[in-house]
């Protein structure tokens, strides 16, 4: 179908981007999608504070518990809790217990709600915003899909929302989290022995630099992880979908390398991801330990000198075992919010991209006739600037003619069809002919020049109102995954059950869609690769029926199908072209012949038109196609297109 190779470009390279570990805008705008659960979040923060409490509260009743009752010399300054604790050892321990047990209760409680709260509106943000996204991608016109990979903006729906999710659910509050267990670990600490605390915080610039040492590899091995994720589904997608032509012509094994390359990078930036970890972890283990053993040695001197209470030691030793573990799990929150920030960036880099091609603010409704007419038409697939764009408009035919610079797919052109004509175009591949099909639904802007259906500019026109009027069928047939009935109704709901039958009917595959078991609910494959091509053409001629267009579009629609196929088809052609205008590409000039008029397209440019007898009498680049393909039936050939293709080049 594809009319002219489109230029390359440039790969993107947004995955390879990891960006800062907390940027404020970013974060500014995804606490937009918290905020329609902003009750469910506030509760989780409340939550959070509470647990946080309860972690905190351990240790410190354990302190209480040794100076208070279990010490020769109880100390009352460590009795916080005094007025509510019975002087009875048993009890007053007993109470303890409780307490503790009752701390330990309500922090899985309120765990439980933060967690279950937070689970819940990560995934409904995760709705919103693939909603958001794939809504997103249908409003972006066919070039930005020539541009940017399947596998690359499916790898924005999964892969980076999935660390939007991760975000919310465990790092922006985790981190809260943490950060309010270390800041009430500190305080106890302090309020209890600031210089028995200032020996357990001594060897937090050991852990800074192992940190920042760690953050600095995982950033690296993030960025090549995010990266390998995007090529990998980009050439998943692209050769499963190309599998039958693999299998063809034997390139499994080369598929194979090839994948298995992608794979590897994907395992190996991994891999130093995991030995990273496996350093950072037991790295923070040590010097942990030797913050418990130089409190240990210290404050033991300390007790045997009279300066420091069993109680408060032990104490000392569990919040010291607590202290870091909330550090460790920072580094672990780092490396989230990183990922996030960069998935976020590339996510809202997809949702800030504007579509091209965009309704107008006052849309002009023509007059439905099927009138079709280009004025001096001139279009390319190169992107320009809009002070360049602006320069071409305004330019001259002969101005434009000069800018060698310019790869021109259609050069002047100017044709009228009109209203209930049949419209054939002929030319060799590259002259522009697919090219013209989709400018007439403006699924590209052009150049230079006018384009008119029903009369009216297509560029003043309502995109979908716009669109509504064409009925396509390709060479290639596309169904999707769903029944029958669905793939040729397409979710419009104006068309009843018996317009579709009547449709089906019409082109001749009612027949075998009433031989199925489930009949028109029939379930198909993706692509409907239960059907053959031919069955699959022919749902589609119903499908563009069924919609009942204004302008009927068959983009060499009877190509792919064999020759039992193609005589139903072309009784079906007969009846759909009947009350409306018709623009028909084929290779076979069995059908284009019948044409009312006739486009005789060559490299971008309309060189001939007119009705099959009037241009056979110009003896001109059709009359040429002609003969080649009268000497294949003389021969005894079949007029398949392959021999014109090679004189000039049809497709």
């Amino acid at each position: 179908m594809a009319e002219q190779a489109k230029p390359k470009q440039p790969q993107q390279q947004d995955d390879d981007v990891v960006g800062k570990a907390y940027d404020a805008r970013l974060m500014g705008r995804l606490l937009t999608y918290l905020y329609p659960y902003k009750f469910a979040a506030i509760v989780s923060l409340v939550a959070i504070l509470i647990k946080a409490t309860c972690d905190v509260l351990g240790p410190y009743l354990t302190e209480i518990a040794i100076d208070r009752y279990m010490s020769a010399h109880p100390s009352p300054k460590s009795a916080f809790l005094a007025r509510w604790l019975s002087s009875n050892p048993v009890t007053g321990i007993t109470q303890i217990a409780m307490i503790y047990l009752g701390s330990l209760l309500l922090s899985y409680l309120f765990e439980f709600i933060q967690t279950y709260l937070m689970q819940w509106t990560g995934q409904k943000i995760m709705f919103d915003m693939r909603k958001q996204i794939f809504g997103h991608l249908q409003t972006m016109h066919v070039g930005f899909y020539d541009r940017n990979p399947v596998g690359r903006l499916v790898t924005r729906l999964t892969s980076d929302v999935d660390a939007l999710n991760e975000l919310f659910t465990s790092g922006v509050f985790a981190i809260f989290e943490d950060i309010f267990v270390l800041a009430g670990i500190v305080f106890v600490m302090l309020r209890m022995k600031w210089w028995l605390a200032l020996i357990a915080f001594a060897v937090l610039p050991l852990i800074l630099i192992a940190t920042r040492i760690f953050r600095k590899h995982v950033r690296d091995s993030y960025r090549r992880i995010r990266s390998a994720i995007a090529r990998i589904n980009s050439y998943t997608q692209e050769h499963v979908t190309g599998m039958s032509l693999i299998q063809l012509f034997n390139r499994q094994d080369r598929a194979f390398r090839d994948f298995e390359a992608v794979n590897r990078t994907h395992m190996d930036a991994f891999k130093d991801s995991i030995l990273a970890y496996a350093l950072y972890y037991p790295a923070v283990e040590i010097c942990s330990s030797m913050a418990i053993a130089a409190i240990i040695w210290i404050g033991g001197r300390g007790v045997m000198r009279g300066a420091v209470t069993v109680g408060v030691l032990v104490a000392f030793i569990q919040y010291a075992q607590r202290f870091f573990r909330p550090i460790q799990d920072l580094s672990e929150k780092y490396n989230i919010l990183q990922a996030a920030m960069a998935a976020s960036e590339r996510v809202f880099k997809l949702i800030d991209t504007e579509p091209e091609i965009v309704s107008p603010a006052h849309p002009i409704e023509g007059d439905h006739s099927g009138s079709i007419e280009f004025r001096n038409v001139w279009f390319t697939y190169q992107r320009m600037d809009e002070e360049r764009a602006a320069r071409v408009t305004r330019a001259s035919e002969a101005e434009i003619g000069r800018m060698e610079d310019i790869e021109w797919i259609l050069r002047g052109v100017s044709f009228t069809i009109r209203p209930d004509q049949t419209a054939a175009i002929v030319g060799h591949t590259g002259a522009g002919k697919t090219t013209i099909i989709s400018l007439m639904m403006r699924f590209y802007d052009i150049q230079h020049g006018e384009i008119l259906i029903d009369g009216v500019d297509v560029r003043r026109q309502d995109l979908r109102q716009l669109r509504e009027h064409f009925g396509v069928v390709l060479q290639d047939p596309f169904l999707f995954s769903g029944t029958i009935g669905s793939n040729i109704k397409l979710g419009t709901s104006r068309i009843t059950d018996e317009e579709m039958e009547r449709a089906a009917e019409q082109v001749n595959v009612h027949d075998f869609i009433a031989s199925l078991p489930q009949g028109y609910n029939e379930e198909l494959r993706e692509r409907g690769n239960s059907l053959s091509t031919g069955q699959k053409q022919l749902i589609n001629f119903a499908r563009a029926l069924a919609h009942n267009p204004r302008i009927l579009i068959l983009d060499e629609a009877t190509s792919s199908v064999d020759t039992d196929t193609e005589i139903r088809v072309r009784i079906a052609l007969d009846r759909m072209i009947q009350g409306r205008t018709s623009v028909v590409i084929a290779h076979r000039l069995s059908t284009v012949q019948r044409a009312d008029v006739i486009l005789v397209m060559h490299k971008g440019q309309l060189r001939e038109t007119g009705s099959h007898q009037q241009l056979l009498t110009q003896r001109g680049l059709y009359w040429k196609l002609y003969q080649l393909q009268y000497k294949d039936q003389e021969l005894g050939l079949p007029s398949d297109g392959l021999t014109p293709t090679l004189a000039l080049g049809t497709d």
